[in-house]
């Protein structure tokens, strides 16, 4: 299954890079094998809240499911995201990235929000 969580980087671009090409490399073997792939981020890192580390991360992959989706429509595959709140259930958060990745047939390039802290905020 072509789930990637993604890790806590801080703010050393270093690491930033690191986390990406881990991510690239993950997204472009499930695309090869025309399969679909989940990116999973901390929904606060898309709003910048954690640093700017973090949100290079978070968007990137955000803006990277959205352009692979463009691929993948057309080879029957999907791309997504799913983000999720600190307090967020484990479970919740892995079931819905493993159904993204498995049956997310007609779903593709969205970003699935799993918690309550995106409510009420001018969002990405």
């Amino acid at each position: 299954m072509n789930i990637f969580e993604a890790q806590a980087v801080g703010d050393d671009w270093q690491a930033v890079r690191a986390e990406l090409e881990r991510a690239f490399v993950m997204s472009r073997v499930a695309a090869q094998r025309e399969e679909s792939f989940v990116y999973v981020v901390h929904h606060d890192d898309l709003l910048g809240r954690r640093g700017a580390g973090n949100a290079m991360v978070a968007t990137g992959l955000l803006s990277a499911a959205r352009t692979a989706a463009l691929e993948g429509a057309r080879r029957n595959w999907t791309a997504n995201v799913v983000a999720y709140d600190e307090d967020s259930d484990p479970d919740l958060v892995a079931g819905w990235a493993k159904r993204l990745a498995e049956y997310s047939s007609g779903v593709t390039g969205e970003l699935i929000r799993i918690g309550t802290s995106h409510l009420g905020k001018a969002l990405p």
